[in-house]
């Protein structure tokens, strides 16, 4: 099977994870590749798709969530799944006892579900740089607000097992269903 891993970035931690995942279900006897939703015009070549996005305030960034509108009708006959990325830290639960990814989980996930049906979605945790160069309008203020910098945890917050095991998910399924046509 061929599968796309097209995903939306702006530091590139989503963008890491997308890498990984197209890997991982190459390593496991697919064919995937992982590329920018910039970069994707057409994805009928491909047999699954798997969407991601980094997350700010509980929201797919726009890339993301116009690449599943301008496609919504082919991807409904593939099979998808949704990922994204951004709480950051390593605590699990938050001071109330919420689970940290199910509370990030991206308010567009639940339009999405009923437009494309995906087979899964996961959350995972992101990264944050606080050198690294601002982008977009609402980076910029974060940043001059006082004490931004502390703030937010700094850090490579990726869980590297999860993103695999949920790849290995995925590859278990294209390959149990890999004699089906589409959904």
């Amino acid at each position: 099977m061929k599968v796309l891993v097209a995903y939306a970035s702006r530091h590139g931690s989503t963008a890491g994870i997308a890498e990984r995942i197209a890997a991982r279900i190459s390593e496991n006897g697919h064919q995937a590749e992982a590329r920018s939703v910039a970069d994707v015009d057409d994805v009928g070549p491909y047999d699954a798709v798997v969407l991601g996005s980094a997350a700010y305030m509980v929201h797919w960034l726009k890339e993301a969530t116009a690449f599943a509108r301008r496609h919504h009708s082919e991807l409904q006959d593939k099979r998808v799944w949704l990922f994204s990325s951004g709480p950051l830290g390593t605590d699990t639960v938050d001071k109330d006892g919420n689970d940290v990814l199910a509370s990030a989980r991206p308010k567009e996930f639940t339009a999405l579900q009923e437009v494309l049906q995906p087979r899964g979605e996961h959350v995972f945790f992101g990264a944050w740089d606080p050198d690294a160069p601002p982008v977009g309008l609402g980076e910029r203020l974060i940043r001059l607000a006082p004490a931004s910098k502390d703030a937010l945890p700094a850090g490579d917050f990726r869980d590297w097992a999860a993103i695999d095991a949920w790849a290995d998910e995925i590859t278990r399924e294209l390959t149990s269903h890999a004699g089906d046509a589409g959904r």
